[in-house]
């Protein structure tokens, strides 16, 4: 049929169903109007019934003298059982025979005036359990005695829920469910002042699974992940109940052994020791066998503190490793020992005065373009202004901060001043580093990705870089890091790449941005063709998987010319530029509260 004969009834039903969408959307629009603005009208009743729906809560009023008790808004609030709730005893009976008991003793008081109470509690059915607040106030009679109670009930459940999680977070390791390493020193500081006060022995280890970097490569990080899990669950049914176990790192578990005399330690590491390596593990990836070194102290002879008692088994633990798998050495005074201890004591005094009053500065080094040997971005190195005037490197006190659990204030105090200088300077780019120990820290890294969060304005001038051993200790919590900096624009690092493990699966697994050659490949390049074949290779493979390529410790002209050849994109070291604390482009960052 001709195109001008076909009747046009398809344009006209749709001009019809058109003008009904817009007469239908124009009176829903016109009846909202109205009803918001009868509400304004509407009685405390209705204002106060809507405020409960909102609220998915349900308001009560209880006469005790007829014990009617009469509800707004129970059918949301307690799942439709209102029906059952009509007079104040049934009410009662439903409570938890606690949360009963305390509601009656309130009740049960005389008193002239009102009082308020709170209370909250667990009801359980066949297929769910949840979690209501009851709160309320107590109106008096004539005499004192409760004559009314009028109050609301809500349900908490998922409120409950978060909190419970965040508690078992704030005291559990997620993995493996045993103490975290806060919580277990706080117990460790308990018992050792216990076992002074009362003259009685205790002694804590350090037990450390053997070559896990080896598994993680050989068999992935699921597997290490199982591997951690069965080795803390073999050593913790190994102790008494008096003992507690918790993960106090990657693949370290600490053990507080409550009552222990200095011979029953060898005894006490050898039931570990075994307790590990008597079976094969068993793991998605098949049978693993597996050991455990382990390092211990004598307390409260060896160390009069939790902190003391922590670094000393972890020294002994180095002696323990040194002499193979499945070794064992208990810590020993020496005159050496005690110097290296109260250095590390004085240097974390210093740490933390230079803290308070903000001497710890950033040192910013130039990463430039390898073609335009131009600065494109900055590298932030962490310096401490000493009280003498003199400058330290971070090397000079990042290792100490480390051992001592200072490390998260100072890479936090790093990420201020970056995050400062970034607002200051709209055209400057910045890199910040993450401390080895941080990266496997769950809550750190959370509260790191809120603050870029909070700054998102400037994540994009931003760069984390992630050292190679790091990213390696927590493969999975780190990927989750890298991909939620990576949402809010940021870009990510691996620093010293080359000096590990790490394949570039597990780089393209991480979605980082780019790699940073290790420096001691890098180093007198021109004159070492076994790192030459070393350094192209890596860079063919970078570029393979879309990575930009860093090359730091760039010390020559000669060497700068090769890494060009090569494909490298930036180029850091002093031939570039050495780290200064402030640069010509920088200003001053006013000092804020401690």
């Amino acid at each position: 049929m001709p195109a001008a004969t076909v009747p046009p009834r398809r344009d006209k039903d749709r001009g019809k169903r058109e003008w009904w969408v817009i007469v239908r959307v124009t009176s829903l629009q016109a009846t909202f109007r109205e009803q918001l603005a009868g509400l304004g009208h509407a009685s405390d009743a209705e204002r106060l019934r809507l405020a409960l729906m909102g609220a998915r809560a349900a308001a009560f009023d209880w006469t005790l003298a007829d014990d009617q008790i009469h509800w707004d808004g129970a059918s949301w609030a307690i799942h439709g059982e209102i029906e059952r709730f009509a007079a104040g005893s049934d009410f009662c009976s439903w409570l938890p025979a606690q949360a009963r008991a305390r509601l009656l003793n309130a009740l049960d008081e005389t008193h002239p005036e009102e009082a308020t109470f709170r209370l909250e509690f667990e009801t359980a059915s066949a297929s769910s359990c949840h979690w209501f607040e009851l709160c309320g106030v107590r109106i008096p009679g004539p005499e004192g005695r409760a004559e009314r109670v009028t109050g609301m009930l809500r349900e908490i459940t998922e409120q409950k829920s978060t909190f419970n999680r965040l508690s078992y977070l704030a005291t559990c390791d997620e993995l493996t469910g045993h103490l975290n390493r806060t919580r277990l020193r706080e117990e460790l500081g308990r018992i050792i002042e216990t076992s002074t006060a009362e003259s009685r022995h205790c002694a804590y280890a350090v037990a450390s699974i053997d070559k896990l970097a080896v598994i993680n490569e050989t068999y992935g990080f699921d597997v290490a992940d199982e591997l951690i899990v069965q080795a803390g669950l073999r050593l913790a049914q190994t102790l008494r109940a008096t003992d507690l176990i918790g993960r106090t790192g990657g693949n370290k578990f600490g053990v507080i052994l409550g009552e222990c005399g200095e011979r029953e330690l060898a005894a006490v590491a050898e039931r570990l020791h075994a307790a590990v390596r008597k079976d094969p593990i068993q793991t998605q990836a098949g049978s693993v066998a597996t050991t455990v070194s382990i390092g211990a102290v004598w307390l409260p002879q060896g160390a009069s503190t939790s902190q003391e008692a922590m670094l000393r088994a972890e020294e002994a633990l180095e002696r323990a490793k040194a002499r193979g798998r499945n070794g064992f050495a208990v810590y020993s005074m020496s005159a050496q020992h005690e110097t290296q201890r109260r250095r590390l004591v004085n240097l974390g005094d210093e740490i933390m005065s230079a803290l308070h009053e903000q001497r710890l500065v950033l040192a910013y080094q130039p990463i430039v373009g390898a073609r335009s040997r131009l600065p494109e971005h900055y590298e932030c190195l962490l310096r401490m202004n000493r009280k003498d005037g003199s400058i330290a490197a971070a090397g000079e006190f990042i290792p100490a901060a480390e051992t001592l659990g200072l490390v998260r204030l100072a890479d936090r105090r790093a990420l201020e001043i970056a995050v400062a200088q970034l607002y200051r300077h709209p055209h400057i780019k910045l890199s910040i580093n993450v401390s080895g120990t941080t990266a496997g820290d769950h809550s750190w890294l959370q509260s790191f990705i809120n603050y870029v969060r909070e700054n998102r304005e400037v994540a994009e001038r931003m760069t984390v870089e992630l050292t190679e051993t790091a990213a390696l200790q927590a493969f999975e919590e780190n990927a989750r890091f890298v991909t939620r900096l990576r949402d809010m624009g940021c870009r990510v690092a691996i620093d010293d790449f080359g000096a590990g493990y790490t394949s570039f699966r597990n780089l393209h697994n991480l979605r980082v941005d780019m790699v940073k050659i290790d420096g001691e490949y890098i180093k007198n390049l021109s004159g070492s063709p076994d790192n030459q074949l070393f350094v192209r290779t890596l860079v063919d493979l970078a570029k393979n998987f879309q990575l930009t390529t860093v090359a730091e410790w760039v010390g020559s002209e000669q060497d700068a010319q090769l890494l060009e050849e090569y494909g490298v994109d930036f180029f850091q070291g002093f031939y570039f530029g050495k780290p200064e604390i402030s640069p010509a482009w920088a200003e001053p960052v006013p000092r804020t509260a401690a």
